[in-house]
């Protein structure tokens, strides 16, 4: 009898043993065979070759950045004195190009603030539409340079696909802080760093980065980028590509999660050594309330000496966005702010977190 149940259980059993060989032959256990639906790979794929980085129409963007060019220069006739200049970065020496506006009458040897304002996109670069409050910033006796570090558009195919996003970028960043220094009117104990979106992400590194000092003395990141691990599995592969494909990065956080770690000032709360201003928006569709709030509960809850947040409840949405330009409302064809009661709020909260920390020019 004991023959018979062995040799019954063994019967019953050959089913169950061949799927389990099919499994293994076709893939991981417990793993069953499936039809690949080719177009949702193709969509889901993402490379880690830089040649592969998405490509963009380079010659457009120096046209379009000529066309800014030729607005800043009339726009700041007797107003402020506008150049364009460019400097070496400290990361491996790369010519950064970057606008400088200057007041047009200095009160005199280091008598005047100065800021390095930093543009957002994870391919952007300094437009027009930042020329209102550049004017006002100048009005008030700040020396502005703005940097057009490494992927910025309007340079070409070498300087756009030189991005590195959380990289040597902020090396760009910082080092036109030797532009500034350079001016007699400048005081060099004074100088201080802001930016929107990637540049706000920018400006919380330089403020936080261990192991050097920096030259600014208070930042400004207004609805900043915060976590990289967090933000490219929020927004999928066609964001993923612009990032696994960086040289200096190569992959997605599952593969170089120390990498990305580095790069998000969310895991460097704890090493912040400057006044830090940061505003976001619970209406925000760019840097999500999701990616944001964390920050805002980690600057408030472990660095409240060195921390002014706020939250901006659904800020009054703009013409061409929601909540992630509610501090940069511009009228595109005046190129006049195109004020809400947040922006007004925002603006004013920054302009005396700023005399507070580098002094009223």
């Amino acid at each position: 009898m004991i023959r018979i149940a062995s040799f019954l259980t063994a019967v019953l059993l050959l089913p169950v043993l061949a799927s389990a060989v099919q499994a293994q032959e076709d893939g991981p256990p417990n793993r069953h065979r499936v039809v690949m639906d080719t177009a949702r790979a193709a969509r889901l794929y993402v490379s880690n070759r830089p040649e592969d980085h998405p490509a963009a129409d380079y010659e457009r963007a120096i046209r379009g950045k000529a066309v800014t060019d030729s607005i800043f220069a009339a726009r700041s006739a007797g107003v402020m004195k506008f150049s364009k200049v460019t400097y070496k970065s400290s990361a491996d020496g790369m010519v950064i190009p970057a606008y400088l506006f200057e007041p047009l009458n200095p009160k005199g040897p280091r008598a005047h603030a100065a800021m390095v304002w930093v543009h957002g996109g994870v391919h952007g670069n300094m437009d027009q539409n930042y020329l209102p409050f550049i004017k006002e910033a100048v009005q008030r006796g700040y020396a502005i340079i703005t940097p057009d570090y490494r992927g910025s558009t309007g340079f070409g195919k070498a300087h756009h696909n030189a991005i590195d996003y959380g990289g040597m970028e902020v090396d760009d960043v910082e080092s036109a802080v030797s532009v500034l220094q350079a001016l007699p009117y400048v005081n060099p104990e004074r100088i201080g760093v802001m930016g929107w979106s990637h540049g706000g992400y920018i400006t919380s590194l330089l403020l936080t980065r261990e192991a050097q000092g920096s030259p600014f003395k208070a930042g400004a990141a207004i609805v900043p980028v915060t976590n990289l691990l967090f933000r490219l599995s929020f927004k999928g592969p066609s964001y993923q590509r612009s990032f696994a494909t960086q040289a200096g990065i190569g992959g997605l956080p599952f593969e170089k999660r120390e990498e990305y770690i580095r790069r998000s000032p969310y895991y460097w709360v704890d090493s912040l050594k400057y006044p830090i201003l940061v505003h976001v928006a619970t209406n925000d569709e760019d840097v999500n309330f999701e990616e944001a709030r964390p920050l805002i509960d980690a600057f408030q809850a472990r660095q409240p000496m060195l921390a002014e947040t706020k939250v901006y409840v659904n800020p009054t949405p703009g013409p061409t966005s929601v909540g992630h330009t509610f501090s940069r409302r511009v009228n595109r064809q005046t190129l006049e702010r195109d004020d809400s009661p947040e922006q007004i709020d925002s603006w004013n909260l920054t302009w005396a977190f700023f005399e507070k920390h580098l002094g009223k020019n």
